[in-house]
């Protein structure tokens, strides 16, 4: 993406990172869509650091797009994962980073614009006029966040270092998914829920059949 000259960043200061990073990336619609999760309820509702992400692999993709490459489905997660996450070794940063220099995209200038969820909620509460009451969310959204970020690391871990073993010949296997479930087993009563499931039951069923 071009730089901006001085009256071009004193507009962009003006309007916010994430506004000038709609314009500077293509990407049309992007406000409605982080206005749309971050107000929606229940499990369609995304916290800001979700969207933080969101917004970052959006821009990831529109490199790789005006780069001219054609990623494979979840390739964008993965490389976006080893990117950003904290899991990825310096390894597999220093290879993906080089494989995306080598199609043309400038990697420090591409992280330098990934966003923090600070700057989603600056844009979604002074850019866009968007009310929130935060103070509804409860310590049950903030676990299942964290066990859904902890389950996308997993699975971006998992899937580049078969990758690499693949691509190295130690081992034979075609396209593949990674699936990383976390389920919850009730020892009282022997049934299991998935993690999202049991928070947003409010608990097991024997528990509520013992009160009643």
């Amino acid at each position: 993406m071009g730089t901006d000259g001085a009256n071009g960043s004193q507009t962009a200061r003006r309007q916010g990172k994430v506004v000038r990073l709609i314009d500077d990336y293509g990407l049309d619609g992007l406000g409605d869509e982080l206005e749309e999760f971050w107000t929606a309820e229940g499990d369609e509702r995304k916290s800001l650091r979700d969207l933080a992400d969101y917004v970052n692999l959006r821009l990831l993709e529109a490199s790789m797009s005006t780069a001219g490459m054609q990623p494979v489905q979840g390739e964008a997660e993965n490389i976006y994962e080893i990117l950003a996450g904290e899991e990825a070794s310096d390894a597999d940063r220093i290879r993906v980073r080089r494989r995306l220099e080598r199609e043309g995209i400038d990697v420090d200038s591409l992280t330098q614009d990934f966003l923090t969820y600070q700057a989603v909620r600056t844009y979604l509460t002074q850019d866009r006029n968007v009310e929130y009451d935060e103070t509804t969310d409860s310590q049950k959204e903030n676990g299942k966040s964290t066990v859904q970020r902890l389950r996308g690391r997993t699975s971006t871990v998992t899937a580049s270092r078969i990758e690499h073993l693949r691509n190295t010949d130690e081992l034979e296997l075609g396209e593949f998914q990674v699936m990383v479930d976390v389920q919850v087993l009730c020892e009282d009563c022997g049934k299991r829920y998935a993690f999202g499931e049991l928070l947003e039951n409010g608990g097991c069923d024997c528990q509520t059949d013992t009160e009643s």
